[in-house]
C-alpha cells in the first residue's frame, strides 16, 4: 500500500514539474507576492478534482468522446496565446515591469486567470484525468492511496513554487529581469498555443 502512496507522489510530481502556463502563472505571482496562496490552492484544488475524477473513470469517458477534448484544445490555445500576447506587451513596456509601478491585481482576476490557465489547457486532463487516472486504477485496492500521493506531490509543488519564489522577488527588483521573464512568458505561452492549435 505504501508503494502505492510513493508511486502516485512520484508520477504526479513527474508530471506538473514540466515548466508549462500554469507553472509559469504560478511563479510570476509568487514573485510578485501577490494572492500567492490563493493561486497555490486553486491549483491544488483543481489537480484533487481531475484526479479524483480520473481514478473514479472520467478517463475512460474522455477518450470515449474526443470531440469535448478538441473543443478544449482550441479554447486552450486561444486563450494561451491569448495571454502570451498580453505578457509581451508587458515586456515591451518598462512602466508595467515592477509590482510597485503596476499596482496589486483584484483576488478574483487573479483566481479567474489562474482558472483559465488550469481548465482550459487540455494537457491537464491528458496528465491528471486520462494518464494519472490509468496507472491509479493499476493498483486496484490502492488506487485511491496512489491519488493521495498524487495529490499530495501536487500540494507539495504549487506551495513550494510560489512560496519558494519570493526569494527570488531581490532579483526582479531591475525591470530589465521582468522583462526577460515576461519575455520567456510570452514566448511559452505563445508556443504552447500554437502547438495546441496545429497539433
Amino acid at each position: 500500500m505504501t508503494s502505492s502512496l510513493v508511486m502516485g507522489f512520484s508520477a504526479s510530481l513527474a508530471l506538473i514539474a514540466a515548466i508549462g502556463a500554469q507553472n509559469a502563472f504560478v511563479l510570476r505571482q509568487g514573485i510578485r507576492r501577490e494572492h500567492v496562496l490563493a493561486v497555490a490552492a486553486v491549483c491544488t484544488v483543481s489537480d484533487v478534482v481531475l484526479i479524483a475524477a480520473g481514478i473514479a473513470g472520467f478517463g475512460v469517458l474522455i477518450r470515449a468522446h474526443p470531440g469535448a477534448l478538441e473543443v478544449a484544445r482550441f479554447g486552450g490555445a486561444a486563450f494561451l496565446v491569448g495571454y502570451g500576447i498580453i505578457a509581451a506587451r508587458r515586456a515591451l513596456r518598462p512602466s508595467a515591469l515592477t509590482p510597485s509601478e503596476e499596482g496589486p491585481s483584484r483576488l478574483l482576476e487573479v483566481l479567474v486567470t489562474c482558472l483559465a490557465l488550469t481548465w482550459l489547457n487540455p494537457h491537464v486532463y491528458l496528465d491528471t484525468v486520462v494518464l494519472l487516472g490509468a496507472l491509479a486504477n493499476e493498483h486496484r485496492d490502492g488506487r485511491w492511496l496512489f491519488g493521495v500521493g498524487a495529490v499530495t506531490a501536487s500540494a507539495v509543488w504549487f506551495f513550494s513554487l510560489g512560496l519558494g519564489a519570493r526569494r527570488l522577488a531581490g532579483l526582479f527588483a531591475t525591470p530589465m529581469t521582468w522583462r526577460v521573464l515576461d519575455g520567456v512568458i510570452a514566448a511559452s505561452m505563445i508556443g504552447l498555443g500554437l502547438s495546441l492549435a496545429f497539433a
